[in-house]
């Protein structure tokens, strides 16, 4: 008898051991608590059968509090198909689910620290009272450089440096609805425009806007183009050198007959890797050899570079270097003023300088941008194949041909109709007053094709302005009283190519258009949102809250690709920010 309640004991307590875990989920209720479902006894003498039942329960249920055993390594785990996965784990192939048709996953790119990264930001421009100050005078710009920068931080997740951000690059980065020129008697046409502020109903955007003449390919003057590469050994990332190839491999199919093109390349020491020639083939070929490794000696690879172009010299052409670098000049002469000496003196003879920067890290912006202003040159930052395409292929008679050079703008505003003012953007391209009628003070220049937008945020008289009125103004002017019509006055100088002489171009503009402005519409109103987008990058006060998402709400509903991208970087900025 014994011997069988026995056997019938261990038949239960095995039974209950496989049910366990099947009854593990029964015990949970719909709140999440473990249901009481202990057997109460009402009366009566337990019988010996269910003692040992009851004990066989609690040895199963102490069982539950024992740890399992650890998982088994991951190569064995990930070789049972019926292993669970962690919550950050790849499933296995056969586990996944198919790609949806037209749609990718982007990889994700892990923000890095820009490190040695140099720039030369400026503060942001402050508000001018009309009666004080009511002349402004600046350079043009066409440099695209700090906007394809900003957007290089963007995609890896990160804000950039307020100094590398400027807020007339990042405006003129993009392509507007200004008319042609008439004719070619007056390189560029001339715009403005007003409208209401997105950001402050109490004042008003005046933009100008100037567009050259486009260039077709067979009224191009021959190019002696100098490729000056450096390869030392901060370009061995795949962000630098291999991109240079692509890039000016991409300029070497647009180039024509009578154009010709050097490479010199400059690490420990500079040399020439391929004589003047218009064979693509021989140029992508040169590219394809190069390697990276070395300290860089930029000053000497630039003597070199110079040397060639005047051998090479095309009278009534285009003599220009082309210098692929990160900027990071550290052997040989690195005197910032001894180079901007050579770079001038070289610019003077006919010979001028376009900087393209690559790369992060140790990258020195500063040096890039400094040294193609004082060549007559352009500064374009490639941060991609597309935007290599971009800068060397769309746009090449833009960045290669010039077809104004010493183009300065000046507004004078009317204390009658305009208060206060400021510009936007521009602050390293400011000038004095009396630069303007200097002929030899140099400003930048426009190629072919090329545009130009300044953006003023300018206070109406009699509206609320940044700054209160004071006590002891003196009464208007009556010379502005008697042109209450005219809003402001606008000149421009320029220089032909070949010219030492400018020639003055004035517009008026009229104040009826403050009468009857409205908020930003179309073009407008996306060069308002890229302005607004520099300045909130630059962290300006005076953006009254304008948040990235209000930026990317005016800019939205645009068809060109690039402009879609603005709107998405847009986003971006609002996520790393937080709004």
């Amino acid at each position: 008898m014994n011997m069988k309640r026995l056997l019938a004991a261990s038949c239960m307590i095995a039974l209950l051991a496989g049910c366990a875990a099947n009854k593990a989920d029964d015990q949970i209720g719909s709140s999440g608590e473990p249901r009481d479902e202990r057997v109460v006894t009402t009366g009566g003498k337990v019988s010996e059968e269910a003692a040992i039942m009851a004990d066989a329960q609690r040895r199963v249920e102490q069982s539950r509090d024992i740890a399992p055993p650890p998982p088994p390594p991951p190569q064995l785990a990930m070789k049972s198909s019926n292993q669970p996965l962690g919550r950050y784990a790849a499933a296995p192939r056969e586990m996944r689910s198919p790609p949806v048709p037209g749609y990718r996953i982007p990889p994700v790119v892990v923000a890095t620290d820009p490190g040695r990264e140099r720039y030369d930001g400026k503060e942001v421009s402050p508000v001018h009272l009309t009666r004080a100050e009511p002349v402004s005078t600046f350079s043009v710009d066409v440099d695209t450089g700090a906007y394809a920068n900003a957007r290089r931080f963007l995609t890896q997740g990160q804000l950039p440096p307020r100094e590398a951000v400027r807020s007339e690059e990042m405006i003129n980065y993009f392509r507007y609805d200004y008319a042609r020129p008439e004719n070619r008697s007056t390189p560029f046409s001339v715009t403005t425009d007003v409208a209401v502020t997105p950001w402050n109903p109490n004042t008003r955007l005046m933009r100008i806007g100037l567009r050259g003449y486009d260039l077709p390919r067979e009224g191009r003057p021959a190019a002696n183009l100098i490729f000056l590469m450096d390869v030392s050994g901060s370009m061995r990332s795949a962000d630098k050198l291999p991109l240079v190839k692509t890039a000016l491999a991409g300029l070497a199919g647009e180039l024509g007959k009578q154009d010709k093109v050097s490479i010199v390349v400059y690490a420990g020491a500079a040399g020439l890797v391929l004589e003047p020639t218009n064979d693509e083939r021989k140029i992508k070929a040169a590219l394809d050899r190069l390697q990276a490794g070395g300290s860089t000696a930029g000053a000497a690879g630039l003597k070199l570079a110079y040397n060639i172009a005047h051998d090479n010299f095309i009278e009534g052409g285009v003599n220009r270097i082309l210098i692929a670098t990160d900027g990071d000049f550290n052997v040989g002469v690195s005197n910032t003023k001894a180079l901007i000496e050579m770079i001038e003196n070289e610019r003077d003879k006919g010979i001028t300088l376009t900087t393209l920067g690559f790369g992060s890290g140790n990258y020195n912006e500063a040096m890039m941008e400094q040294i193609a202003d004082h060549g007559n040159g352009n500064y374009a930052y490639i941060d991609s194949a597309l935007e290599a395409r971009k800068v060397l292929g769309e746009q090449m008679e833009a960045t290669l041909f010039t077809i104004a050079k010493d183009v300065k703008i000046q507004v004078e505003f009317n204390p009658a109709q305009v208060s206060q003012y400021r510009l936007l953007g521009y602050e390293n391209r400011a000038l004095r007053e009396e630069d303007f009628d200097n002929d030899r003070v140099d400003a930048g220049d426009i190629g072919a094709g090329h545009q130009v937008t300044a953006i003023y945020e300018i206070v109406p008289a009699g509206t609320k302005g940044w700054i209160g009125p004071r006590r002891y103004d003196d009464a208007l002017p009556q010379a502005a009283r008697s042109k209450a019509s005219e809003l402001a006055f606008v000149k421009l100088r320029y220089k032909l190519p070949n010219g030492d002489t400018s020639r003055l171009i004035q517009r008026t503009v009229p104040s009826s258009l403050i009468a009857r402005s409205s908020q930003p519409k179309g073009d407008f109103a996306f060069a308002a949102a890229v302005a607004a987008f520099g300045q909130a990058l630059r962290g300006d006060e005076m953006l009254n809250g304008f948040s990235y998402g209000d930026i990317a709400r005016l800019a939205n509903g645009q068809r060109d690709f690039w402009r879609q991208e603005f709107v998405r970087l847009v986003g971006v900025a609002g996520s790393l920010k937080g709004g």
